[in-house]
């Protein structure tokens, strides 16, 4: 059984019709219980990075986040879930992050004729090995909505990245976690091959 995260975030119900469509089990909640008892757990999420951290820690949530990570279960981060992994965000200044990987996010810089958000297709250019991107092919194209990013302290931990103003690191993994700037829900068949390679995992 696959555990969606519950935590009054926007897109979750993206995220559970795509791994239905995979065919798998999934539960849709906030309960301590049933996540740790998941084969594998997934913080999906639109919305805003301090208003996230504040739910899930009065929700008990934090802990077991940390706890999954620890105990070796396959975890997924989507978009928002990718940036509440990392310790910092310029949206929410002196609001810790879940800290569970290393690194920052940042605001996507303006730059003339570029609108931010940043929403739409882009390609992607994959490295180290990814174990989400089996099958994938170099700048394959995945559908992204943000106005902030990630830069991750260690560079060996990207997996995709892609540029949009900026260089964006767009796809981590970190032993037993993974995590995606991009929807893998909304981009098509790639995404679907990315979700496919998570829940085989």
């Amino acid at each position: 059984m696959i555990a969606i995260i519950d935590y009054d975030a926007g897109n979750i119900k993206s995220v559970e019709k795509a791994l239905l469509f995979l065919g798998q089990e999934v539960e849709v909640t906030g309960d301590k219980e049933t996540i740790l008892a998941a084969d594998k757990v997934i913080l999906p999420g639109v919305g805003a990075f301090g208003d996230a951290m504040a739910t899930i820690r009065e929700r008990g949530l934090e802990d077991v986040i940390c706890e999954v990570a620890d105990k070796g279960t396959p975890f997924l981060g989507i978009c928002l879930g990718l940036q509440l992994l990392f310790e910092r965000s310029d949206e929410a200044p002196g609001v810790q992050g879940l800290g569970i990987l290393k690194g920052e996010i940042l605001k996507i810089p303006e730059k003339e004729g570029m609108k931010i958000p940043h929403m739409g297709w882009n390609s992607l250019h994959l490295e180290n090995n990814g174990k989400l991107f089996r099958g994938i092919q170099e700048g394959a194209y995945v559908y992204f909505v943000h106005s902030y990013y990630l830069k991750a302290v260690d560079e060996q931990i990207v997996k995709a990245s892609t540029d949009y103003c900026t260089h964006i690191h767009a796809s981590v993994e970190q032993g037993n976690v993974f995590a995606c700037q991009f929807h893998p829900e909304k981009s098509s068949d790639v995404g679907l091959r990315i979700l496919k390679n998570f829940v085989e995992l």
